[in-house]
């Protein structure tokens, strides 16, 4: 590992962290994060008219998140990847649950029953990642860094636009786009910035809490933060499937194939953080953390189907913080999954995060999010890019962001395909995987590659 390398983290993957540094960081994992985790239960249950029960299912959102992002951490027993990855409620399955909830509502079902249902079929679908756990070596032709990077920059294109929105003033703002909105986050990414070129470590670990303070502060002083008043109990207990358990193929089927397309997106986040975090992303070590990383996945979708919280996933943005603070050392993990938990018994806390106005968000994010795409072109670019790398990555950029980009031309198929593969990273991704297997490598390529694989092991 180079010199330059080596000076990029400020505390590596087991480092020891001082209580407060390790506890400002998690701070700033949660502020990029917090969003994203409680979003998909709020779709959810506006949609398919679960309001009643909104403030319980994202208190069990975020307790489900803190305990995957523990187990993550901690790797009990083999289970977990060892890093930081920060298990967040996953925004892939959303199509599908939205299409198994309807079916059982024009049947006659009941909140009650669309919440059975859905927790009972995403309970089975959490034995898909702990199957494909067990074969990852043996998938390893499947994810190379050709495929896990193209998949990674397809990842933080797609966050890139979820930043841009937030920038503008969130999805259906009536002042979208406004020069205050574009001013705030300029104001929060400048911050930020700043603060992390300047060559002193408390002002890089602080980076993104700053700059959103002084979002904050700035829309404080021009009338753009106001706070509402705060919803819920102040104290939530989870219950085992309160809802009860049901189970139906016809909901299972898409949810089943959404599971298995999700582990690619994980391969591509956890080759992701191997790389910030300075670990190896091949040979024995780094399959075991994958092996790893997607049990605890896994273990993770499970725990959340019991609490009454949607499949979980890890989340890509983390990744971005990692590189902002230097800091890798997978104790941040830890504290980060307490501080979730503590969120999700005490629903105020988290209602007061959503405080942040989305122009402030949208500027803190945008970095991280920049930073992911950076990843994943660090990752491809491992080997030499010859004819055959540079087809597959235009194609399969090409197809993922333009059906992203045009999700109208799957119109005309059912509508499950849409929901499936109307996002740039599965339709993509899959393409980038068929064609990675499918088209044979290049002589040339292989023997450019095989003499810096015998320096490696000289």
């Amino acid at each position: 590992m180079s010199e330059s390398n080596e000076k990029e983290l400020l505390y590596g993957l087991e480092a020891r962290i001082a209580p407060a540094t390790a506890f400002f960081t998690a701070v700033q994992h949660l502020l990029a994060s917090v969003v994203g985790i409680i979003t998909p239960p709020l779709i959810v249950g506006s949609v398919l008219g679960l309001n009643a029960y909104l403030p319980y299912l994202i208190s069990m959102s975020l307790l489900a998140s803190g305990i995957g992002t523990f187990i993550q951490a901690r790797r009990i027993m083999g289970i977990g990847a060892g890093m930081i990855c920060l298990q967040g409620t996953s925004f892939a399955f959303l199509g599908v649950i939205l299409s198994g909830g309807f079916l059982v509502k024009s049947r006659g079902g009941s909140p009650e029953d669309i919440m059975a249902m859905i927790f009972g079929v995403n309970f089975v679908a959490a034995f898909i990642p702990l199957l494909i756990s067990r074969f990852i070596g043996q998938l390893r032709r499947v994810f190379t860094p050709l495929v896990t990077g193209t998949v990674i920059v397809l990842i933080g294109i797609s966050l890139i636009k979820v930043s841009i929105t937030d920038w503008g003033g969130g999805n259906g703002a009536a002042d979208f786009g406004a020069p205050a909105n574009l001013g705030l986050g300029a104001l929060t990414l400048l911050v930020i910035v700043i603060l992390n070129r300047i060559p002193v470590r408390a002002l890089r670990l602080s980076a993104i809490v700053v700059g959103i303070a002084v979002g904050c502060l700035a829309a404080a002083l021009t009338g753009h933060l106001t706070f509402k008043p705060l919803q819920g109990s102040w104290f939530e207990l989870p219950r085992l499937f309160r809802f009860g358990f049901h189970f139906d193929w016809t909901v299972f089927v898409p949810i089943a194939l959404v599971s298995f397309i999700s582990i690619l997106e994980a391969v591509g986040d956890l080759t992701a953080n191997c790389m910030l975090s300075q670990q190896p992303i091949e040979g024995e070590a780094f399959r075991k953390r994958l092996k790893g990383g997607i049990l605890a996945d896994g273990v993770s979708c499970m725990i959340a189907a019991m609490l009454s919280s949607f499949p979980n996933t890890t989340f890509a943005q983390n990744n971005g913080v990692i590189q902002m603070t230097g800091v890798a050392s997978r104790r941040v993990g830890l504290y980060i999954g307490v501080l979730l938990v503590v969120l999700g018994l005490f629903p105020a806390i988290g209602g007061l995060l959503q405080q942040i106005p989305a122009p402030v968000l949208g500027g803190a994010t945008l970095v991280m999010f920049g930073s992911v795409v950076a990843a994943g072109i660090r990752i491809m670019t491992q080997a030499p890019l010859g004819r055959r790398e540079m087809l597959i990555i235009a194609i399969s950029l090409g197809i993922g962001l333009g059906i992203e980009a045009v999700p109208e031309v799957l119109k005309q198929f059912p509508q499950v395909v849409g929901n499936i593969f109307g996002h740039a990273v599965t339709s993509g991704g899959i393409v980038a995987m068929l064609l990675n297997f499918l088209m044979p490598m290049e002589k040339t390529t292989a023997m450019v590659i095989e003499p810096v694989k015998s320096i490696k092991a000289n």
